[in-house]
């Protein structure tokens, strides 16, 4: 049978867009449909404007701490409106470059809401093209608890375009996305709480990053409140809102920000047509080339909520356009140590095993850490301390895992993850020369475990 297209990818985001354009470079016959914005979560509502609203935050620290070093600054007076709008201009250059990064590789852009017909067929704004391979790259969506009043919540789509700053925020989850907004809003000068229904958050991270990490907000001022949920949210005369807490007790705010996790975005695409299935979290079901089951349909990125990581989409993308367009180069992804950054504030960076899966693997494990003061901290008030942390395997020497909380902790983590995946051992960092003076050095001079 002649198809309209080899290759259909519906959803135009970091792992969809990677598909096609290698896929297109192969030789194949490609188009991709989105109904929002090209790039997807990440360039749009996730990482990187994210990332620019953290730098926007840090910059109170940098002048608190500029007197130590002989600089005398007049009232620092910060301007939501600009930030975003800075923002939304970026934002807006970067559609563009993923825009031509798709018309130049020869990829037919398709803007609409596509749906499933069958296993074959994809009906978008009226017409229907059929396809050889059809790739589901849909993403993730943001989900706020049904709860009374869950309306006057917002979450991370709507947070990067509030008109103004608000003065009193509660920010509700436990995971990086809370931790990380909750740095923002306080950077920014908000008001700023943070409810988590567990123990402690980011669960999953090292039992030390997690403990320091609470430890460096809490010197910051930050409200850190845990085994605490809200049960419904009442909005008053005056616009702002009242959390009333499973606990009873009652906070007030005049933003509630949820980041409690996410769905797979599988929202009218007709998924009943086809064979497809979802696992019982409801993510599509694939097996380790990305095929559903239905054949002639593959799933990439978070829609399948393995790796819910836009450098994995991007692997992800890559390895099924080579599999089915350039069998030759075909690898499949590894998923083993991969790196992973936190942009809370102070950052984290990790890569490999925690202290506890280590030990919960098997492992004997010796553990080295180092707690310090950053040099660049030493001529000012601020009491700010980094964390590093190399969890080994005390038989073989080879190193489990790497964490660090602390300025540029994701720059340090990057070139470190390569030497994990190499399979370096505590032997190999002890006989690297450090860069003196920097932060990074004392990764490679910890000498004595701390535990085991």
């Amino acid at each position: 049978m002649a198809y309209d297209f080899d290759l259909y990818v519906i959803g135009a985001g970091s792992g969809g867009i990677r598909a096609a354009r290698f896929a297109a470079g192969y030789g194949a016959k490609v188009a991709v449909a989105e109904s929002r914005y090209l790039g997807g979560t990440c360039v749009n509502v996730g990482c990187v404007p994210k990332k620019l609203l953290v730098y926007g935050a840090h910059f109170a620290e940098d002048f608190e701490q500029a007197s130590g070093f002989g600089w005398s600054l007049g009232e620092a007076n910060f301007d939501w409106p600009t930030l975003i709008a800075n923002k939304d201009r970026e934002i807006n250059r970067l559609n563009g470059i993923y825009r031509n990064l798709l018309v130049n590789s020869g990829v037919t852009l398709h803007e609409g809401h596509a749906r499933l017909v069958d296993p074959h067929q994809v009906e978008i704004n009226g017409e229907c093209f059929t396809a050889k391979h059809i790739l589901i790259a849909t993403g993730g969506w943001p989900q706020i608890p049904d709860i009374p009043g869950r309306e006057h919540a917002i979450g991370s789509n709507e947070v990067f375009f509030l008109k103004a700053l608000p003065k009193r925020v509660l920010v509700v989850g436990g995971g990086y996305i809370a931790v990380e907004f909750a740095g923002i809003f306080h950077g920014l000068g908000a008001q700023t709480t943070l409810l988590y229904r567990g123990d402690l958050f980011l669960r999953g991270f090292d039992g030390a990053v997690r403990k320091h990490l609470q430890e460096e907000l809490t010197k910051r001022g930050m409200d850190l409140q845990f085994n605490a949920d809200i049960e419904r949210i009442d909005k008053q005369a005056d616009g702002s809102l009242k959390a009333t807490l499973k606990d009873g007790r009652v906070l007030e705010a005049d933003c509630v920000f949820y980041a409690t996790g996410r769905r797979p975005m599988l929202d009218n695409l007709g998924l009943e047509n086809t064979g497809v299935k979802l696992d019982k979290r409801g993510f599509v079901e694939v097996d380790d080339l990305y095929q559903t089951a239905e054949s002639s349909i593959l799933a990439i990125g978070d829609v399948i909520g393995r790796v819910q990581l836009t450098p994995v989409a991007l692997a992800e993308g890559m390895a099924v356009a080579r599999r089915l367009f350039k069998p030759e180069q075909y690898r499949p992804v590894d998923y083993a140590m991969i790196p992973t950054a936190v942009f809370s504030l102070p950052n984290i960076g990790t890569v490999g095993l925690s202290e506890e899966h280590a030990k919960a693997d098997g492992h004997k494990v010796q553990v080295f850490e180092s707690r310090f003061q950053p040099m660049k901290l030493r001529l000012t008030d601020c009491q700010e301390r980094t964390l590093m942390k190399l969890v080994v395997d005390a038989d073989t020497d080879k190193v489990l895992g790497c964490h660090m909380v602390g300025p540029e902790a994701g720059e340090i983590i990057q070139g470190l993850a390569i030497a994990l995946k190499a399979g370096a051992t505590k032997q190999h960092f002890d006989e690297t020369i450090g860069v003196h003076p920097t932060a990074a050095e004392e990764f490679v001079t910890m000498r004595i475990p701390v535990a085991g």
